[in-house]
């Protein structure tokens, strides 16, 4: 999945902050990545840390938003042209996170104190770069995925059997709703071709003819 494609249904995040701290040439570069899911929860992080780290030379950054990937940001904040940033955001955009080059709502900032060696135009392409890869090193990657959901009517005698069944087939069950002549469940498919059929005849088949699905919302939905 990639930037290219507008339609995608999922892609990959990190689940926790990251902070990775690496020396070059005395040179320190902290990098932090945090899950966010707008430009201002980005540019935040990079507040906080100009707050934080407020001593340090350079506070250069990158985030990709949206499962598009059609949001990408970068700063050099100071250095060179193009020596930072977009170093930065390709080392987040070209990642392969097993399930292609998917990573979005993530947002990397990279502290440097200069420790008065200059690493050169490639020094620092590098070193920029190799931060945050080595940071995406340490991350929780988390799938998250473009749910429907639907609600089924049935009794209060046949919503376990139903509820275990449909887990037992793959599907997402959540909450029952219990009302005093009937029970709803709430269930919940992936946006992805042929899955609402999937729901439709098995459901067909479990309840005789007689279930009907009620479409509810659609929601993006962090994978376990």
């Amino acid at each position: 999945m990639s930037s290219e494609n507008p339609a995608a249904s999922r892609y990959t995040t990190i689940a926790t902050d990251v902070l990775h701290e690496v020396e070059i040439k005395r040179s320190r570069f902290i990098t932090y990545l945090r899950r966010v899911s707008d430009e201002p929860a980005a540019r935040e992080l990079v507040g906080e840390l100009r707050k934080s780290y407020f001593d340090a030379r350079h506070h250069c950054s990158a985030f990709v938003l949206g499962a598009d990937r059609m949001v990408q940001r970068s700063s050099d904040d100071g250095e060179p042209s193009g020596t930072a940033g977009i170093p930065m955001l390709e080392a987040l955009t070209k990642r392969d996170t097993g399930q292609g080059t998917d990573l979005s709502d993530i947002v990397a900032v990279c502290v440097r104190y200069f420790g008065g060696i200059k690493l050169g135009a490639g020094g620092l392409v590098r070193a920029y770069s190799d931060s945050v890869s080595q940071a995406l090193e340490q991350a929780q990657l988390l799938r998250v995925q473009r749910m429907h959901r639907y609600t089924l009517d049935t009794t209060h005698a046949q919503a376990p059997r139903y509820e275990n069944e449909l887990r037992a087939a793959g599907f997402q069950v959540g909450e029952t709703t219990w009302h005093p002549e009937s029970a709803q469940l709430t269930l919940a498919i992936a946006d992805e071709p042929g899955r609402k059929e999937t729901l439709e005849t098995h459901i067909a088949s479990l309840t005789a003819g007689a279930g009907t699905l009620n479409y509810l919302d659609q929601r993006w939905v962090d994978l376990p």
